[in-house]
């Protein structure tokens, strides 16, 4: 067999394919030997690796010249001879040595995962200086029901006037949250400026800060150790939406129904009809504010609104005060108020029938 044939196949070199040659006609068999990679004689065992994982773990993993004069004490004070080896060590060297997969398999540990804090809206308190348009949003559940979630219900109050819209979703994702949230923003007769809620990931998401920020509205959210940035619209949850709906279950494909419960009825009353209390902030003597509820400033929304300097100015275009007061005076607050606990009553028969006919 030509030796260029064989070059050929095995790709071995000349020299080489010849010397196999001769090795197999005086032997009569070709053997592969083992390439042993020249190596220096470790003078640090796996046993001083062990000891010095050892030694760290009990002191809560010191500096490394205190891990060594630790070890020499080991082995010069005590007589602990197995420290006898790894106490010359450099200290160069003692890191090298943490660095090793030996160390490292017996010294690993395993924590659960953080969570990452979105860096969606920025965390401070609205300051309105006195002018509508920074409103407070929150989110309400309306109870469980053999493992049925209710439905949700979205309270948002403006801070300055008080002026609140109420909308209801069957539940608090997207694909719910966000169409509801684009069209109950506009409800508002004056332009929104800015927008406060708390960190639930209902609202601190990308799409809701993609919707604000179309809308050229700021995004601020609760700050940690402040339970009152979001004090308002979580008082107007019990004092307004669970004084008229309740707490019981009521299913999520009553979204539809109660939103037609709001929009006509519900939030005209709590906007024209239903008066707050307006706080005023006085000052004493020694300079310490306090907030008092006088009389005179009991007021409905809308008559607050009035009141706003310039109110007109912080209007949507084309809505006027005009056309809010004709409202009022389409029938007297306790006509109303009749009205909407009738519509109501019927709402609570319909989710009631609908319940039933489900179960």
């Amino acid at each position: 067999m030509p030796i260029y044939y064989i070059q050929k196949v095995t790709g071995y070199s000349r020299s080489q394919a010849s010397s196999l040659i001769r090795e197999y006609q005086q032997t009569g068999r070709l053997r592969r030997t083992q390439y042993r990679r020249h190596r220096f004689p470790r003078k640090y065992t796996p046993s001083d690796v062990i000891l010095l994982a050892r030694t760290d773990e009990l002191h809560g993993y010191l500096s490394g010249p205190a891990t060594k004069r630790v070890m020499e004490r080991e082995w010069g004070v005590y007589g602990h001879t197995e420290f006898g080896n790894i106490a010359r060590i450099s200290i160069a060297h003692l890191y090298n040595l943490r660095r090793s997969n030996t160390y490292r398999g017996m010294t690993r540990r395993f924590t659960r995962t953080k969570p990452a804090v979105p860096k969606i809206g920025e965390r401070a308190k609205p300051d309105p200086k006195g002018l509508p348009g920074y409103i407070r949003i929150d989110t309400i559940h309306q109870g469980d029901f053999n493992d049925q979630k209710g439905v949700y219900h979205i309270n948002a109050v403006d801070e300055v006037t008080q002026w609140e819209i109420v909308a209801s979703v069957q539940r608090i994702s997207e694909a719910y949250l966000v169409p509801v949230l684009e069209n109950r923003l506009v409800q508002f007769p004056f332009i929104i400026r800015g927008f406060h809620s708390d960190n639930g990931s209902e609202f601190v998401n990308k799409t809701i800060a993609a919707l604000l920020n179309k809308l050229l509205i700021r995004f601020t959210k609760s700050r940690a150790r402040h339970t009152n940035d979001n004090g308002l619209v979580e008082s107007k949850n019990g004092t307004v939406v669970r004084k008229q709906l309740g707490y019981a279950y009521i299913p999520q494909r009553c979204a539809e129904l109660i939103n037609e419960f709001n929009r006509d009825l519900f939030n005209p009353y709590i906007n024209f009809r239903r008066p707050c209390f307006f706080p005023v902030t006085v000052t004493d003597h020694k300079g310490k504010s306090k907030k008092t509820y006088p009389y005179e400033e009991v007021r409905t929304p809308y008559e607050r609104l009035k009141s706003v300097p310039r109110a007109e100015s912080y209007l949507h275009p084309g809505m006027t005060l005009e056309k809010l007061s004709t409202i009022v005076n389409q029938m007297n607050d306790n006509q109303f108020a009749e009205r909407m606990v009738k519509a109501r009553s019927n709402l609570f028969q319909q989710i009631s029938r609908f319940t039933n006919r489900v179960a």
